[in-house]
């Protein structure tokens, strides 16, 4: 965590993605802010959610620091870089790049956010090491649905970083 705490502009933030990671490794049969949050000992998921999206961080230089410590670690001339699809249903429509599409979490067409993974894997572990969240035609064709989500900068191609600021 040291690599990573001076991304984050205060102490709060620091301390809450120690607890985020540290739930993310955790044995919980589902990880997301609620289950994180309780685990972590908190009463709601609001931190953990003001961390993810409001928190003052810059996450492509988090995830450098994340790329740089990985490959250090584990020393394994046998690992591999895999690519995963991920699709997270979604009741809203208001999430960034949320539309009716097929994913494979459900098996089906449903409200859902489509993301691609890279992660580093091997035989001691495996950590993302980036992430790219597909943002359909009808986000990028609409302005005005963009800044409601907070998006208001213009979106070149059809993809937009993931966890990355305006």
């Amino acid at each position: 965590m040291g690599r990573i705490a001076g991304r984050f502009a205060r102490v709060e933030p620091r301390r809450r993605v120690r607890d985020l990671v540290l739930g993310l490794l955790s044995d919980l049969p589902r990880k997301n802010c609620w289950s994180i949050a309780e685990w972590a000992g908190e009463a709601n998921p609001d931190g953990m959610q003001h961390l993810l999206g409001r928190a003052r961080r810059d996450a492509d230089t988090v995830r450098d620091d994340v790329r740089e410590y990985v490959p250090e670690h584990p020393q394994d001339k046998n690992a591999v870089l895999v690519v995963d699809e991920t699709g997270d249903v979604k009741k809203g429509t208001h999430t960034v790049g949320v539309q009716r599409q097929y994913t494979g979490t459900a098996g089906r067409i449903e409200n859902s956010q489509v993301a691609v993974y890279l992660v580093y894997a091997g035989r001691r572990g495996h950590a993302a090491v980036d992430r790219e969240l597909y943002i359909p035609r009808s986000w990028t064709c609409d302005p005005a649905r963009r800044r409601a989500a907070g998006r208001s900068g213009r979106v070149t191609g059809r993809s937009q970083r993931i966890l990355g600021h305006p």
